[in-house]
């Protein structure tokens, strides 16, 4: 099976946010996204990983500078890790947060985005891609915890407007038509 991430970039004045950096086989490809966009890999202050799958994972060594969040277990800058109880309200700043939306794994995240077009939910491998809201053997198949994704799944669909799936491009959410 061939798999790769969806990689979000966040760009305000206050921060400059990577989520899910892709494979380890994606650093140069990553590095060039970047520059298209004037970043250089040491301007990332977060780099968030919704869960710790090594195609979300592989180009966080990339970052030196930033504070590492990958899932709701593990919180470090470069050596030092944090003793850290994930609520499920994690706030960045005014127009980032996270929560906890388990079931893909037990440890999986979404990444809540305020926006003036509405609520965007970058949520990882909780949904794989658009077609997955029409045949659910698309993100069952890789469940850890189907029922608790399930869960999870329908949580996004009543307050996000928009979703960033683990494998896909974004999406308008069905429900807020």
């Amino acid at each position: 099976m061939k798999a790769n991430c969806t990689c979000t970039l966040l760009k305000s004045e206050k921060n400059k946010i990577i989520i899910d950096t892709r494979t380890p086989w994606d650093g140069d490809s990553l590095i060039t996204a970047l520059q298209q966009q004037n970043i250089k890999p040491e301007d990332i202050n977060y780099v968030i990983c919704t869960h710790s799958h090594s195609d979300h994972i592989g180009c966080n060594y990339l970052f030196q500078n930033a504070l590492h969040i990958v899932g709701k277990t593990c919180i470090s800058r470069n050596d030092l890790y944090y003793d850290y109880d994930f609520k499920d309200n994690h706030v960045i700043d005014e127009y980032v947060k996270l929560i906890t939306t388990p079931g893909h794994t037990s440890e999986c995240i979404t990444v809540l985005v305020q926006t003036q077009e509405g609520l965007i939910a970058i949520v990882g491998d909780l949904f794989e891609k658009k077609q997955d809201m029409d045949d659910e053997e698309l993100w069952k198949c890789c469940s850890d915890f189907p029922e608790i994704q399930e869960e999870s799944r329908r949580k996004i669909l009543e307050i996000a407007d928009f979703i960033v799936p683990g494998h896909g491009p974004m999406f308008k959410n069905p429900n807020k038509t």
